[in-house]
């Protein structure tokens, strides 16, 4: 069967390259694979909804933009979002980063949701 996932960045694009035979869509937050750690993008056949924090040292916003265009320039179906004032972890209720925004989660989590069963419904 296929899937369909919201998880950590840097995993879903490696699996969405990965496989692209099961992985129709996908819903990354706060991160994608950077320098040598990039998987070959050309293989994605998933459509991607990423969420990405504006205020991340990990995962930075101009970096989150430039692969955005990169992926358009391959024909790729993703939107990576940035949201102002947010921090890296903004959907995390255990807040160990002190970063967690319940508002913008509320906010996301239906989106997301949306996404995944029109990709896959």
């Amino acid at each position: 069967g296929v899937m369909g996932f919201c998880m950590g960045g840097m995993l879903t694009f490696v699996l969405a390259a990965l496989r692209p035979d099961r992985v129709k869509a996908a819903v990354p937050f706060y991160g994608f694979p950077q320098g040598d750690d990039q998987p070959d993008y050309s293989r994605i056949e998933a459509a991607i909804q990423g969420h990405m924090a504006e205020n991340d040292s990990f995962f930075p916003p101009e970096a989150a933009h430039a692969l955005e265009q990169e992926l358009h320039a391959l024909g790729k179906d993703v939107t990576l979002t940035v949201y102002p004032g947010s921090g890296h972890a903004f959907m995390a209720p255990h807040d160990a980063l002190g970063t967690h925004d319940q508002t913008l989660a509320d906010a996301i989590w239906p989106q997301a949701t949306a996404f995944l069963h029109a990709h896959l419904v």
